[in-house]
């Protein structure tokens, strides 16, 4: 058992690290907004974040399918049906990015509506979102090679990305901020220039090197028609349909938080903005754990090793919960001094603390729906996930129109609360079916 504690840590380590440095492109900008005049500025980049999140998130199965695709065929030492996953995916995502940009305008115009945004906020978050869209085809592309990455248990080789984009993000933030004075403007431009930077350099990390390609024998060399495969496309389109519903719906339950939260002015839609980063960064250093148990259950399933499967959820939960308290504990401890390096506007700070508690126990309240979030992407049954979640977003969605009129954001707070419980309980529930995995073939053929 212990062999298999040292595996999940030695691939959760530097994931961990790369994870937590994902959120530094909404932080920073964050951080950048709330120093400049009024909360309109702090509040507008929220909404715009918020935006980009349910946009990209939206498209979470680019990475969450490869992941689980590409650790199956590395499990059964399948390098051509894992190159095939990798550029159907990628093909994918650029097609899906150029659309993104043909209705950028009504896309963003109808999503700042429903997010509730007016007046000097509106502006600020129509600055953002008009310069950072066109960052989406490389945002996009940036989820299927990190899934490539993870799927092959390249956990270095996605920290050093990670690093690189979030690099780049800070140095021309700081810039075009704090040195040409560039406001809004200048904080979406740094994150559309890291984005693609991030983009190129990972198509370089992520290319197969020449010793694995001469593995491969004539007959196997890629072809057209096999990317466009029939069966293999449709099953492909099966599983990242269900996926894509599973993250449309928490992708709502974010928006609907946001929308809610909007109601009770400025400095309250600023200052959630403040705790829903402490909530992403926590979530980001937890997905380390996810991704590798992603990475381990796809390469267990594949190569069809039941007991394998077993110790990896074993190892994987206790090593993620141990993680999610020392989280808290330090929320617990250090949460204030974070939040006032959020903002200098005593009013934001002011409401941020009240609300705190609320993020100080979220990370060992979700860290179970992650975690299962994991295992299933890793063993593909995306079906379960995705009606894990409706059920869950449906549950949550009562409890805030319950909660929220009577208790204000606190009962917002605690509804969102509820639905994490929620994420978890369902997919323990489901957790039974991953069994079935070793007996019937593999989830998703290639060909």
């Amino acid at each position: 058992m212990a062999y298999w504690y040292r595996r999940v840590f030695r691939l959760a380590i530097p994931l961990l690290l790369s994870n937590l440095t994902q959120p530094l492109l909404s932080t920073v900008d964050t951080i950048l907004s709330g120093h400049l005049p009024g909360a309109e500025a702090l509040a507008g980049v929220a909404i715009g974040g918020i935006f980009f999140n349910a946009i990209f998130w939206t498209f979470g199965f680019l990475r969450m399918g490869t992941t689980g695709l590409v650790a199956q065929a590395h499990g059964a030492r399948d390098p051509h049906t894992l190159r095939l996953h990798f550029l159907r995916a990628m093909l994918t995502a650029l097609a899906i990015g150029a659309l993104i940009l043909l209705l950028h305008r009504p896309l963003i115009d109808i999503s700042l509506r429903l997010l509730g945004a007016g007046g000097a906020v509106r502006d600020n978050a129509l600055t953002y979102c008009q310069i950072r869209i066109w960052s989406a085809p490389a945002a996009l592309a940036n989820y299927v090679i990190l899934g490539s990455l993870l799927g092959r248990q390249r956990a270095r080789t996605a920290l050093a990305l990670q690093a690189a984009i979030n690099g780049v993000n800070v140095l021309l933030a700081l810039g075009l901020v704090m040195r040409l004075h560039r406001g809004v403007a200048g904080i979406a431009t740094a994150t559309l220039c890291a984005e693609w930077v991030g983009c190129l350099l990972g198509l370089l990390l992520v290319g197969w090197n020449r010793r694995e390609a001469n593995k491969l024998p004539d007959a196997t060399i890629l072809k057209w028609r096999e990317l466009a495969d029939g069966p293999g496309l449709r099953a492909l389109f099966a599983l990242n349909r269900d996926i894509f519903l599973r993250t449309l719906g928490l992708v709502a339950a974010y928006a609907w938080f946001t929308r809610t939260g909007a109601r009770e002015g400025a400095a309250t839609l600023a200052a959630n903005a403040i705790l829903l980063n402490l909530h992403m960064i926590a979530s980001y250093g937890l997905d380390g754990f996810v991704n590798a148990t992603e990475a381990l259950v796809g390469e267990s399933v594949g190569a069809r090793r039941r007991e394998d499967y077993h110790c990896i959820l074993r190892a994987s939960t206790i090593s993620a919960f141990v993680v999610a308290a020392l989280i808290s504990l330090f929320y617990l401890g250090f949460g204030r001094q974070i939040v006032l390096g959020f903002s200098n506007l005593p009013e934001v700070r002011a409401l941020a603390l009240r609300y705190l508690p609320w993020a100080v126990v979220m990370p060992v309240i979700a860290v179970a729906g992650f975690q299962l979030d994991g295992v299933f992407i890793g063993a593909t049954r995306a079906r379960e996930l995705r009606d894990s979640m409706f059920i869950s977003f449906a549950g949550y969605w009562l409890l805030a129109v319950f909660l929220a009129p009577r208790f204000g954001n606190n009962g917002l707070w605690c509804a969102f609360l509820c639905f994490m419980i929620l994420r978890g309980g369902n997919l323990a529930l489901r957790l039974p079916r991953i069994e079935k995995s070793f007996d019937l073939p593999v989830p998703v053929s290639s060909t």
